[in-house]
């Protein structure tokens, strides 16, 4: 089953995958999570001197590069307008208190049976939805994070048959624009909501009539103010439903570039032990760094962030979690 779900090692850096090591160790963390049917190959943001206006080469270039697939450029200024969002938003104000509505998957989704994946937390910053999509056959994946939803939309379209994705998103404008991209490329399989994923992650996942195989936490909003850690996404009540929801042998994949939020997040997962294991257990040959960083992102695909974070050079921090069985 997980073949079929789309997490995959074929999304590498030039310089990697001209190393054999570094390709086979990449196929074999490929053998412990899903495969897409088509390798995708991010564009690397390094271009050499002789490349043509490779000086003048930004990071949302990069962005609509790594999605020029998806033909989405244009499909919202007739409709939405240039969409201006708040960098961060207090997810603890009454304002966000209330529970998303759970919707009718009958009608959210071709076949809500199918495998879920969730995703938390998408904002400009990466940091407040969760998006629901078709990540694995038969899975339900909870996705927050998702920036401008691209990410999640390119999964969905890569695997219509294999799964259902969700995403929840704590600021509107990027629901409904992610709403319109959706409609216009007239998928079925995925599907964004308005919600706090700290308040409604438990019902959505619990009514939800297939399994949840997949949660991603990608860039979450930092909140560096530590009298504001409280507002992070991950805290210990968001982690216990995950696990108590996550099928065994499903997976939570946690990415950030900030160190910070990076170590809050893993210190969370790393705890849970008797539930959850780090994928290097499984597979030692899975590359990490010597710090127990897996080096290379799984989905086969970045994310907006992560994408405008290392055309910064910052470096992307991330863990990938399997529930026991």
């Amino acid at each position: 089953m997980a073949a079929s779900l789309g997490l995959h090692c074929h999304h590498y850096h030039v310089a990697a995958a001209a190393n054999p090591l570094r390709k086979a160790a990449k196929q074999a963390l490929s053998s412990l999570i899903l495969k897409s049917s088509k390798p995708h190959r991010h564009h690397s943001c390094c271009y050499n001197s002789d490349s043509v206006g490779a000086k003048e080469i930004r990071s949302p270039d990069l962005v609509a590069l790594e999605y020029a697939d998806l033909n989405l450029s244009d499909k919202i200024s007739g409709e939405l307008g240039h969409v201006r969002i708040r960098q961060h938003v207090n997810p603890l104000s009454s304002s966000f208190s209330v529970p998303a509505q759970v919707p009718d998957w009958k009608e959210v989704f071709r076949d809500p049976t199918l495998p879920l994946m969730v995703d938390i937390g998408s904002g400009p910053a990466e940091a407040g939805c969760i998006l629901l999509a078709s990540f694995l056959p038969s899975f339900l994946s909870l996705y927050s994070t998702s920036g401008s939803g691209r990410f999640l939309i390119w999964l969905a379209k890569r695997n219509p048959d294999s799964g259902n994705y969700l995403g929840l998103e704590i600021r509107q404008k990027l629901v409904k624009r992610a709403e319109f991209w959706v409609k216009e490329l007239a998928l079925t399989n995925i599907h964004f909501l308005f919600a706090n994923a700290t308040i409604s992650f438990r019902q959505l996942v619990l009514s939800y009539p297939g399994p949840l195989m997949l949660v991603s936490i990608l860039c979450p909003d930092p909140h560096f103010k530590k009298r504001h850690h409280k507002r992070r996404v991950v805290q210990k009540t968001l982690v216990d439903n995950i696990i108590s929801h996550l099928v065994p042998g499903g997976k939570v994949f946690l990415q950030s570039d900030v160190l910070d939020v990076a170590v809050h997040m893993r210190s969370q997962f790393d705890g849970e032990s008797e539930a959850l294991q780090h994928i290097d257990e499984l597979d030692r040959r899975v590359p990490c760094d010597s710090d127990g960083w897996l080096l290379d992102n799984p989905l086969g695909i970045r994310s907006d962030r992560e994408i405008h974070a290392e055309f910064e050079g910052a470096k992307i921090y991330r863990r990938l979690y399997q529930k026991r069985t």
